[in-house]
């Protein structure tokens, strides 16, 4: 199955999580560049209010085609529980052609709506989707989690 991972991180976090599914998938894997600076007290400010006003953002133009691919499995941290301008603005922009979507997101205790969210930009019910909080990260238990969300879409595409 030709895969694609596509992310936003920020702190490292949620890029740690996209390496993982990309390796135990053998996915191409691609990250998001906002080209807004989103560092400090401000940066987090304004991404914030960013993501729950549902704001667009301006990315560095991404380098793989999505809809060359079988899946894209959508990255993002959870930002004012939903989804971070970065991955709503590649969504947006380059999701409208995609055969199937899984989704995973990092945060600190709830993923909030961004999973729905994400499936109503993408038009499509994502084949698996996968909550990792800061505890999991922290801890290593991302790792099996991580296994379990892969092992799922690998089922999920071996019934085709």
């Amino acid at each position: 199955m030709k895969s694609l991972v596509v992310y936003y991180s920020k702190t490292g976090v949620t890029r740690k999580a996209a390496v993982a599914i990309s390796r135990m998938l053998g996915s191409d894997i691609e990250e998001i560049v906002d080209l807004k600076d989103r560092s400090g007290i401000i940066g987090w400010l304004t991404g914030g209010g960013d993501s729950c006003l549902k704001k667009l953002t301006n990315i560095k133009r991404p380098k793989k085609d999505p809809s060359k691919y079988k899946l894209v499995i959508l990255g993002t941290p959870v930002w004012a529980f939903t989804l971070t301008p970065a991955i709503r603005t590649y969504i947006a922009k380059k999701c409208c052609r995609l055969r199937k979507a899984a989704f995973f997101c990092t945060n600190s205790g709830s993923p909030g709506n961004t999973f729905k969210a994400m499936q109503e930009l993408c038009g499509k019910k994502p084949i698996a989707a996968l909550s990792l909080s800061a505890k999991d990260m922290r801890s290593g238990g991302y790792f099996d989690m991580i296994r379990k969300f892969v092992s799922k879409i690998k089922n999920k595409e071996a019934k085709k």
